[in-house]
């Protein structure tokens, strides 16, 4: 109690905004949905996990700040059940349309969100893949280009686009070189053409849907222990803005981070060693983002309670240990009941429009809005 009350102490000067939820499942994915709503689901291996759309706090859909105010003020708007865990959740671009993966098997679930008299998110469709062995899920990402589309897929050999209200494939992978099976830890659209494709071992891919049997490799990440896990963070960038003049970030289960420009793969942006603590027995909850609307900053977490933000501008190749601006501690000091292990931060994500607001949920089923207060001197 005592370490929480100093930390409530410090919140004052710490934080411009500070909202609490608890959810009444732990979720690992946060996802912005239209109308500024946002998605959360459960990822219990019981039958029985929520899909729930909820409208956040009023001080996220405005522009003035209101202080901290640690009610339950997120409201359920629409939800659903699904029978299995939900590890993934991506809205389809103009359509009232919701893809989820999870295990046990690659195979996606559509959902429709519910009609104005309706608060149901309902089943509508299941997109189903070649079976994988193992334990591997889909990853999945979604764009509105000739047809609402989802790339998905758990090997990096085994990945597709399949339009989602048809269920047509419409691309399959054709890799032939070595490694091609490797298990991906994410994928995304840069455009309607390009995707872009991260394996666990941290090999990132460029791959043209109009040239199924060419791959384009970046740098490879320096050699470490087979018990090493990565995952990616693309940055989206404004409307009009050529997506692939963003940078790309890989980070490690060892907290290294890596950023490449997709202009010139041959080469590292930048690469730096993350002020996190010793991995633990897993990587499950790695994430790494960039803030859509503030210029060279990222987030962190999956390594324990906290989520770590940088400003990767003065950053260079010289793989040296680069200093948080800002670290959110609020999940370390949140354990059910104050007995078991600190909750470990399971996902992040930024706010499109506030530059400085991130929303993070953690094991215990706490979710978090927070905005930082800018240091002095300091610009953005």
């Amino acid at each position: 109690m005592e370490a929480a009350d100093e930390w409530l102490l410090q919140s004052l000067r710490l934080y411009r905004d500070l909202h609490t939820f608890e959810l009444q499942a732990p979720t690992r994915l946060i996802e912005w949905a239209p109308g500024n709503r946002v998605c959360v689901a459960g990822y219990g291996q019981s039958h029985g996990n929520e899909i729930l759309q909820l409208i956040p706090p009023p001080t996220l859909l405005t522009k003035e700040t209101q202080g901290l105010c640690p009610e339950r003020d997120f409201k359920v708007e629409c939800g659903g059940f699904s029978e299995r865990p939900v590890y993934s959740l991506k809205c389809v671009p103009d359509t009232s349309l919701l893809v989820t993966s999870g295990p046990p098997d690659n195979s996606l679930q559509v959902w429709q969100m519910s009609a104005e008299d309706s608060d149901v998110i309902k089943s509508v469709s299941t997109i189903a893949t070649e079976n994988d062995t193992g334990k591997s899920w889909a990853k999945i990402a979604t764009i509105s280009a000739r047809a609402p589309w989802v790339l998905h897929g758990s090997r990096l050999d085994r990945v597709q686009i399949t339009e989602v209200e048809s269920r047509k494939n419409v691309y399959t992978t054709g890799i032939q070189a070595s490694r091609g099976s490797e298990e991906l830890s994410g994928l995304a659209f840069l455009d309607c053409n390009t995707l872009l494709l991260c394996c666990a071992t941290g090999r990132l891919c460029l791959a043209d849907i109009r040239q199924p049997q060419r791959l384009t490799e970046a740098t490879a990440v320096p050699s470490a222990p087979c018990s090493e896990q990565w995952c990616m963070g693309s940055r989206h960038g404004a409307q009009g803005l050529e997506t692939s003049s963003q940078p790309v970030a890989r980070l490690s289960s060892r907290g290294l981070l890596i950023l490449t420009d997709l202009r010139k793969t041959s080469e590292f942006l930048a690469s730096v060693k993350t002020r996190v603590p010793s991995p633990g027995s897993g990587a499950e909850f790695l994430c790494v983002s960039w803030a859509p609307a503030l210029e060279g900053y990222l987030a962190i977490s999956g390594f324990d309670g906290t989520v770590h933000v940088y400003d990767t501008q003065s950053w260079d190749s010289s793989g040296r240990e680069a200093e948080p601006v800002f670290i959110h501690k609020g999940h370390a000091f949140g354990g059910a009941g104050g007995s078991g292990d600190s909750p470990l931060v399971t996902v992040h994500t930024w706010h499109l429009q506030k530059p400085r607001t991130l929303l993070s949920a953690a094991s215990d089923g706490s979710l978090h809005v927070w905005d930082w207060v800018q240091p002095c001197g300091k610009c953005g």
